[in-house]
């Protein structure tokens, strides 16, 4: 009997069937190599600027040490009128580095009878702090910072550029001792109220003048003395006063530190009286 014939291949079949595997196995492929492995590197494009926090920087050095005694710290701002240019006086340039700090207190009608004692050459322990200029507002333009110390009183001014005048934005007491720093667009002024507590004040720009935002009270790592050893006692020892000899004298007895102390005796027993039988009835 005779084989049957073999089955015809379609044409066309076995190309289409190795395409197909083919597709799949691309698939399969990009699957394996668009999935991100765990701990992988991936590319979030360009990076971005790193802006650095801004940092402390001293206005003045102290080198005077601390006092203890307070001083009351007066705020500005108490009046809400808008600040007023300092009459009479202009900014060549508008280049605030260049104003006489002398003749801008001079001409400022809020400067005190005490600190225009201090800008004349004869006053004894008076200064006019050299001028610091820092950026307050934010702006980019700079501020001037000067400080008036007088035999009591010390004050701190702060002006503004306003095209080519300047306004007065702060006037604030402070302590002798006081020091100050501005972080960023901030000032901040630290005082010592006592051995053991510094009080910190900051300011900051609200648009129209530098304000206070924030005062408080910090610890200077020393903890005050404590314990019965700092208890005050008296350098000499309390007197008793003298009293009349006799049966009625009351309180302590002085002693002569020369005379003899007696011994103590120890006090007779008192006899107990005897009870007494009754009667037999």
């Amino acid at each position: 009997m005779a084989a049957p014939p073999a089955p015809r291949r379609r044409p066309g079949a076995a190309p289409v069937a190795a395409l197909a595997g083919l597709v799949v196995l691309l698939a399969l492929a990009a699957l394996a190599f668009g999935r991100a492995t765990p701990g992988g590197l991936r590319d979030h494009g360009p990076a971005g600027t790193v802006t650095p926090p801004p940092v402390p920087r001293p206005l003045w050095s102290n080198p005077a040490s601390p006092t203890p005694t307070p001083t009351p710290t007066a705020a500005a701002g108490a009046t809400q009128a808008p600040p007023q240019p300092v009459p009479d006086l202009t900014v060549p340039g508008r280049d605030i580095t260049t104003v006489d700090v002398r003749g801008v207190l001079t001409k400022d009608p809020a400067v005190t009878a005490e600190e225009r004692q201090a800008l004349g050459s004869s006053c004894t322990g008076c200064e006019i702090r050299s001028p610091e200029f820092r950026d307050l507002t934010g702006d980019g333009r700079l501020s001037l910072i000067t400080t008036v110390v007088t035999p009591g009183p010390v004050v701190l001014h702060v002006y503004v550029l306003a095209e080519d005048r300047l306004l007065p934005v702060l006037r604030v007491q402070v302590q002798r001792t006081f020091s100050a720093e501005t972080i960023g667009t901030e000032l901040w002024l630290y005082e010592s109220t006592s051995l053991y507590v510094r009080t910190s004040s900051h300011y900051g720009w609200d648009g129209v003048r530098l304000v206070l935002l924030e005062r408080k009270d910090e610890g200077l790592g020393v903890l005050p003395p404590t314990g019965p050893d700092t208890a005050q006692v008296p350098s000499v020892a309390p007197k008793y006063p003298s009293t009349p000899s006799g049966s009625n004298q009351v309180g302590p007895v002085p002693v002569d530190p020369g005379a003899s102390v007696p011994s103590p005796r120890a006090a007779r027993p008192t006899a107990m009286p005897t009870a007494t039988p009754e009667p037999k009835r």
